[in-house]
């Protein structure tokens, strides 16, 4: 595919910086309004992201689950966007030809997270949320800074987490936006922020097979086989132990509990199934022979078909 897609690959690119420049959505115009003060998101899919069972909550904790749980995936999807921002400003830093249109998409995407990024922060000041994740803090910060440096170096696993943080809120925002049950501004938000998303997405997978050709042994061995274990941890974080402990469970151990409980495990699978295909998609993973710790994240079998 590498051998015969960059003259294609381009064209598309500059479709994607077409459509970028022909619809420039400020959230602070076009995304107005606020929160309601009930639960923000429907019981169904509140205990399937949080990997609680009917009945463990009463139903002014499951309000304070909504709001807690929408208030931490903002903050995370804004730590997240920070950190590929990051990584798009190295590659723009060490481009060959600053006027190549994937630069341009770059740069393109870099505007539209920031915008993102704003109307999350609102999204948060209108919550007030005061649930606190007891993981932030040494080594554990020591440990993320460790992971970030190497993401923002490493074009190969940029480029994955670039999908993997695309994937994941994609596939939580779109049943949001899907259930009628969900607060209508909230609904606002995730459709308006889903509609960029999906060009962000189609360029990560449009130059992943030159990204991986390109790639050196030190980022392909991480990709295969440390990029799952960051991605499950960036996973399981966005409701992180402080959510549960805001709520009056155990905090750490409700959380480490919910990790393993079937409705949460099956989102992980779901939301990351379509990372794992684009690698292979991409010739980053041979079909028949996908490394152990995706079969873990994803749920599938060396050929790529689920297990459960």
């Amino acid at each position: 595919m590498a051998a015969t897609a960059p003259a294609e690959v381009q064209r598309r690119v500059e479709r994607l910086n077409a459509a970028s420049l022909a619809r420039i959505i400020e959230p602070d115009e076009e995304v107005v309004g606020r929160v309601g003060d009930g639960q923000l998101l429907p019981d169904e899919l509140l205990l399937a992201s949080a990997g609680l069972d009917p009945g463990t909550l009463d139903g002014q904790q499951m309000v304070r689950l909504g709001r807690e749980t929408v208030a931490a995936v903002a903050v995370g999807g804004i730590m997240l966007e920070s950190v590929l921002m990051a990584g798009f400003s190295v590659q723009i830093s060490r481009a060959e030809d600053i006027t190549d249109p994937r630069i341009t998409y770059l740069l393109h995407e870099m505007g539209e997270e920031t915008r993102h990024s704003r109307l999350f922060v609102r999204l948060i000041e209108q919550i007030q949320p005061t649930a606190r994740n007891p993981l932030d803090r040494f080594p554990m910060e020591l440990v993320a800074r460790f992971v970030v440096g190497r993401i923002i170096s490493m074009p190969a696993l940029l480029h994955t987490m670039v999908l993997a943080g695309e994937e994941i809120p994609d596939l939580l925002q779109k049943r949001a936006a899907e259930h009628p049950d969900t607060d209508p501004f909230l609904r606002a938000v995730n459709t308006y922020h889903r509609q960029e998303e999906a060009r962000h997405l189609a360029f990560a997978r449009m130059v992943l097979p030159e990204v991986w050709e390109r790639a050196n042994p030190i980022d392909r061995f991480v990709v295969h086989n440390v990029a799952p274990i960051v991605i499950r941890e960036m996973y399981e974080n966005l409701i992180h132990a402080g959510v549960f402990q805001a709520v009056g469970l155990p905090g750490i151990r409700a959380w480490q509990s919910a990790r393993e409980h079937p409705r949460r495990v099956a989102l992980r699978h779901d939301a990351t199934r379509p990372v794992l295909a684009a690698l292979v998609g991409a010739g980053a993973v041979r079909s028949g022979h996908v490394p152990p710790p995706w079969r873990q994240l994803c749920g599938v079998d060396a050929g790529g078909e689920p297990t459960t």
